[in-house]
């Protein structure tokens, strides 16, 4: 059972950064009244079927996992949460904690390992750096979807004009390659460069390693 707001999916799309908590109930309360003193918004659950679930809002997210779960191993459940495609860092505590369960979470992707009782500025501060990082991690995929649509509105000769800009081909080479005057390959390439909203070769090649795009890739096309 969930602490926060299901109604609407204009409440579901929101950016505000959210803290989902699996733990047994007479933890939510403390936790609760510690990140709603930051401004942020804890939904909580009782079981990992429950967090499984509820459907995710779309905003920089963390996890707060108990090792010990009803009937449940939080570090299988960490596994669990991987393969049903629920990328958020994890912030594991547990009032049975050792070296070794430690190391296994960490190496498993959690990014802190509280053994209770832990000081609350110390939970805190995890849990920033958590939703930071999801942050970044939330940026970046928006960023990479944005290249993808503009890459998709290519023609498929500008998809080649780029594939041997970004191999480091100078105009007249490409002109050679893909049969069109130079005239029509610095049209193709600043046509281009505009829908990818770059101004540098540099950058334009960046960004298609991001897309995996090459020169090799487009002869086919």
């Amino acid at each position: 059972m969930s602490s926060g707001s299901h109604s609407t999916q204009s409440t579901r799309d929101r950016k505000e950064p959210v803290v989902y908590e699996v733990d047994d109930e007479s933890m939510w309360l403390g936790f609760g009244n510690l990140l709603r003193s930051v401004g942020l918004r804890l939904e909580t659950f009782e079981s990992p079927g429950d967090f499984l679930a509820f459907p995710k809002y779309d905003a920089p997210s963390c996890l707060i996992l108990d090792v010990r779960l009803r009937g449940e191993n939080g570090l299988i459940f960490q596994e669990q949460i991987a393969k049903s495609g629920v990328f958020m860092p994890i912030v594991f505590m547990t009032g049975y904690g050792d070296i070794e369960m430690t190391v296994k979470a960490m190496k498993a992707g959690a990014v802190d390992f509280f053994a209770k009782p832990f000081r609350e500025q110390d939970m805190l501060d995890a849990v920033v750096n958590a939703l930071a990082r999801d942050g970044e991690r939330l940026a970046s995929e928006q960023s990479i979807v944005a290249l993808r649509v503009a890459y998709d509105s290519f023609t498929p000769r500008e998809r080649k004009v780029m594939g041997f800009v970004v191999a480091g081909l100078l105009n007249k080479q490409i002109s050679f390659e893909v049969n069109l005057s130079e005239i029509g390959v610095k049209k193709h390439r600043s046509q281009l460069m505009k829908k990818m909203a770059t101004r540098s070769v540099a950058d334009l090649v960046k960004k298609s390693e991001s897309l995996r795009v090459n020169a090799q890739s487009q002869k086919s096309s």
